[in-house]
């Protein structure tokens, strides 16, 4: 009789706990988009947004003397209609991605995205290349204007490649391959206070899809975001100048 009584609630709330846990919601674990199918979609994205935009190209071909050379971005409307959109003003690049570079279950190979870049100011120094180190400002965005990580005011290195020696985010393809389409500085002057000088560096713009950045992570703010880098580049050393420590 005792036993009976024990075993009667017990089983009556293993039964009512049965019942919530199977009302419970299921979560759907949805699988990434395929590659092929969001580049098509990122790259009219990404031309619809060049092609009602522009950059102060102006301020650029006749700087003042307080000029900072950082580009502004604005949209072609009103006061600004008779502007001339990006879209006429950057360059192209196709870059090709397979599913397994971004650690994706899909079996794509090879699918095309187009890499834009504007070169506001072309740097007088040496051409980038995807195996430097480089030391820049760099501001990382959204199409929107949502910035999701800036550098401008402290420039920091880079190894593109991706060495554990230094920082390599957001060395991500199309940062990388960005970065390479850009000459870096000059001549560097060193200011003897720890910072220095560099003429004539690089400016422009690295407009990519999010199969060569972070494609279905939301580390942007957004899943599948095309993404918009300003970068300023101050130098850009191969594996052959790293005995070369001007700069720190």
């Amino acid at each position: 009789m005792m036993i009976r009584r024990i075993l009667l609630p017990a089983f009556i709330f293993v039964a009512i706990w049965s019942c919530k846990k199977d009302d419970s919601p299921s979560v759907e674990v949805v699988p990434p988009r395929l590659l092929s199918e969001v580049s098509v979609e990122n790259d009219a994205t990404i031309r619809e947004f060049l092609e009602n935009h522009f950059y102060n190209y102006e301020e650029f071909a006749n700087p003042g003397p307080d000029f900072d050379y950082r580009i502004v971005i604005d949209s072609i409307a009103g006061d600004n209609a008779d502007k001339t959109p990006l879209s006429e003003q950057v360059l192209e690049k196709v870059v090709k991605v397979s599913s397994s570079d971004l650690n994706l279950p899909s079996e794509e190979v090879d699918v095309e995205h187009t890499l834009y870049y504007l070169i506001a100011r072309e740097g007088i120094g040496n051409q980038a290349t995807v195996k430097d180190s480089v030391y820049l400002n760099y501001k990382g965005s959204r199409l929107n204007g949502t910035v999701f990580d800036s550098r401008f005011g402290s420039p920091t290195w880079f190894d593109l490649p991706g060495s554990i020696s230094m920082q390599s985010a957001p060395s991500v393809t199309g940062f990388r391959e960005g970065v390479a389409q850009f000459k870096a500085g000059g001549e560097i002057t060193e200011n003897g206070d720890g910072t220095f000088d560099v003429e004539g560096s690089g400016v422009g713009l690295i407009i990519m899809p999010s199969g060569l950045a972070y494609f279905q992570s939301s580390s942007v703010g957004e899943a599948y975001a095309p993404l918009l880098f300003e970068i300023n580049l101050l130098v850009a050393k191969t594996k052959e100048d790293e005995d070369d420590n001007i700069v720190k």
